[in-house]
């Protein structure tokens, strides 16, 4: 397996930063987060075609389907068994259990509201490259990450939130074909995403303390918002500037 590591940033300042500082400054790094990207912007805002919609939507199933599996390989490099009770609800929040469907089947249910096949969204065909290599990436950093490094990558979770919240608020009006039902996983992640964040935050608090482990911290959740960066901007030229790797764009 070939291993992802992110950059250790060159430190010159020594002192630490408190705990409130330091939470402080990952918090901060919500002005990178995908919400900001102007795909997002026009989804959320004047509104974006069908044909854009339905892009975003096939494309982030293949990100929604590799958080579990994301997850698991969190799990597999945590030795702290109360750390392994806490994160192993994410896993569950996304495959399901008893009663609850689980966000990946709420995702198909979106899926289905804004008009596509289960069949064409699971198969992955339609999937862009630029999508793929950087969920690809996500998945291969958590298998080599220690856990507390994995941890800190999920941070993004500070942010979500808000960006479930305006699309509950805003895709009825801009969206009005898109069926009710479809909202699902937006609603289920509001509580799940709080839930994740302060557990997720306390483990990152706790166990980078120097100021140089506290500046690779934020490298790290640096890396997961260019993930989620990335995916936009391949998304953006093939639904908004058409020029896409047509082999797998043929909607």
């Amino acid at each position: 397996m070939v291993q992802f590591a992110v950059p250790r940033p060159r430190t010159v300042e020594t002192t630490p930063w408190s705990r409130a500082e330091f939470e402080q400054q990952l918090r901060a790094k919500e002005r990178f987060y995908h919400i900001h990207h102007p795909f997002h912007k026009a989804m959320n805002g004047e509104g974006i075609p069908r044909e854009a919609v339905q892009g975003w939507v096939i494309n982030r199933f293949y990100y929604q389907q590799a958080i579990p599996i994301k997850d698991a390989a969190v799990m597999a490099n945590c030795r702290d068994r109360e750390a392994r009770r806490l994160w192993i609800q994410r896993i569950l929040d996304h495959d399901g259990t008893g009663n609850d469907e689980g966000g990946i089947e709420a995702w198909l249910a979106l899926a289905k509201a804004v008009g596509l096949e289960r069949e064409e969204v699971e198969s992955g065909m339609h999937v862009l490259p630029g999508v793929r290599f950087a969920v690809d990436a996500y998945i291969n950093f958590a298998r080599s990450a220690s856990f507390e490094e994995a941890a800190c990558s999920s941070l993004t979770e500070l942010f979500a939130p808000t960006i479930h919240q305006k699309r509950l608020d805003n895709w009825p009006e801009i969206y009005p074909w898109i069926e009710p039902e479809g909202y699902r996983y937006f609603r289920k992640r509001l509580s799940e995403a709080r839930r994740d964040v302060e557990h997720g935050l306390n483990v990152t608090l706790d166990h980078f303390r120097t100021r140089a482990e506290q500046e690779y911290a934020l490298s790290i959740l640096q890396f997961k918002l260019d993930i989620l960066w990335t995916m936009l901007d391949a998304m953006w030229l093939a639904y908004i500037d058409h020029k896409p790797p047509f082999h797998c764009c043929p909607r």
